[in-house]
């Protein structure tokens, strides 16, 4: 095998390499009979992903300080759950009816009992029913149909 390798033609690498630069390609090969040549560029993108990684690092880091301010306003929503608040148990869309054309599973000042379904929240291409933690009456509903809800986020009242 060592008789070939003295056979790659230099001028065929260096053509090659070229190529690369100017096509913008991240690699190539050229295999012609038992010999072949692979050119490949280093990938600078590694790095700067890596860079952006920790960029973002510090700056998770930052608002961790402030969100220490925030958590005593925390209590003010927790007061709110204790006034009443479903909040939703999961990320997704929610929906206050099974179906478009069908009327909503409850509307304000509607009495439930605990379990009763109360709206629809799609996550992940699966319908999750949201039961009533509590039986009482709906004061308010904070959602739309089709709206985008967090976890945690405040659903409507039940009092």
């Amino acid at each position: 095998m060592s008789s070939k390798k003295p056979g790659i033609d230099q001028s065929l690498v260096e053509a090659l390499a070229k190529l690369i630069q100017e096509t913008d390609l991240s690699e190539i090969e050229i295999e012609e009979g038992d010999v072949r040549i692979r050119v490949a560029r280093e990938i600078t993108a590694a790095p700067v992903a890596a860079a952006q990684y920790v960029a973002a690092a510090p700056q998770a880091a930052a608002p961790a300080a402030p969100a220490v301010k925030p958590a005593p306003e925390a209590p003010a929503p927790a007061a709110s759950s204790s006034a009443g608040a479903v909040s939703a148990p999961m990320v997704g869309t929610a929906y206050l009816a099974a179906s478009p054309d069908a009327s909503p599973y409850v509307s304000e000042g509607a009495e439930v009992k605990e379990g009763d379904t109360i709206l629809i929240i799609e996550s992940m291409k699966t319908m999750n029913q949201i039961p009533a933690p509590r039986s009482g009456t709906v004061k308010s509903i904070a959602v739309t149909d089709g709206q985008p809800v967090e976890y945690g986020e405040t659903l409507m009242i039940i009092e």
